[in-house]
């Protein structure tokens, strides 16, 4: 079994590569040939978290994987990431378990690379100014990918934390080579966004920070926070809502998912609010943006057919290079 730490995942895995191979597991995944079983998770109620694990077949890919992840939204703030995660990549020919690999850092950047899928198939053309919101590890892997999809011309950083914000600001203008603040607040980094990024863990701000008043007409808004609520109900009524799957977004587990059904319990919208899933976009089964000023919003809860997708670019750049360690079993 070949084993590969995160550094070495974080080494292979090319953004380019990975944001296309999304498309191509999102079609495969609306168009019914890919395998992605709801969730199941064991639930670790003295510290808020979660253990679940999210197995996935993409046959455009090659890819059959089992990902292991905890959530802890408590680490939120401390040295330890809130997602922590391993990949097992087995053989889809035979089922012989061929490798082992860190999945922490394929959670991060399959996260930023959806996001920026949605962005490629919604945002407008000319989408320049992007707002990130909160100052984690997805802010950063959000920055990274949408700057591959869209001229961004200005970053705003906002979160909780003046300073951290003016310190990832600081840290993604050196990065990324574009020009990067930290805003005062939330509703000052998206007043005339073109792309907002919402990266937050809303369970700690009890308040969305996406809020239709301080949206300007036009933007595309990407979700991405776990435990409660990012977006408001306006927002969610008001926009084109695309997702990943209809299935995982309106499935009782995710949390993530809350900014959906919260609406829909109250009557705003119903299930036929989701307008299309990334697949149905990306195979033009479904239309996206039909006016400029029309806002969109990708929601997403993560699905495992990403991470698949993801683990196959890896272990194919491992080979070629080289990189790894055989482990007997």
């Amino acid at each position: 079994m070949l084993v590969l730490t995160g550094a070495q995942v974080e080494e292979l895995l090319d953004l380019d590569e990975l944001i296309d191979a999304l498309a191509a597991a999102m079609a495969d995944l609306s168009a019914g040939r890919a395998s992605a079983p709801d969730r199941i998770a064991a639930v670790v109620p003295e510290r808020d978290g979660i253990l679940a694990t999210m197995p996935g077949y993409v046959p455009s890919a090659g890819a059959l994987t089992a990902k292991l992840v905890t959530l802890y939204p408590r680490n939120a703030g401390t040295d330890l990431p809130t997602h922590q995660a391993v990949i097992l990549a087995c053989d889809p020919d035979t089922g012989r378990p061929a490798a082992l690999l860190d999945g922490t850092v394929i959670t991060a950047a399959r996260t930023g690379a959806a996001s920026a899928l949605s962005a490629r198939l919604l945002a407008r053309p000319g989408a320049e100014v992007l707002a990130i919101l909160g100052t984690g590890v997805q802010a950063r892997s959000h920055a990274r990918a949408m700057c591959r999809v869209r001229p961004i011309r200005e970053i705003r950083v906002a979160g909780r934390e003046p300073a951290r914000s003016a310190a990832l600001a600081a840290e993604l203008a050196e990065e990324l080579a574009v020009p990067a603040v930290g805003a005062a607040s939330y509703a000052e980094a998206l007043d005339g966004a073109d792309i907002a990024c919402a990266t937050t863990h809303p369970a700690q701000p009890a308040e969305p920070v996406v809020r239709w008043e301080w949206l300007t007409p036009g933007v595309h808004v990407t979700s991405v926070g776990f435990g409660g609520r990012e977006v408001d109900d306006e927002t969610v009524a008001g926009a084109l809502v695309c997702v990943e799957s209809r299935r995982a977004a309106l499935a009782p587990y995710p949390s993530e998912a809350a900014d959906l059904h919260e609406p829909i319990r109250a009557g705003l919208i119903t299930a036929d609010h989701l307008h299309a899933e990334l697949g149905e976009l990306v195979a033009g089964t479904r239309p996206g943006r039909t006016a400029d000023d029309q806002v969109t919003l990708y929601k997403s809860v993560g699905v495992a057919v990403q991470d698949a997708a993801a683990t196959a670019l890896v272990l194919r750049a491992a080979r070629a290079r080289g990189i790894g360690t055989d482990v007997p079993l």
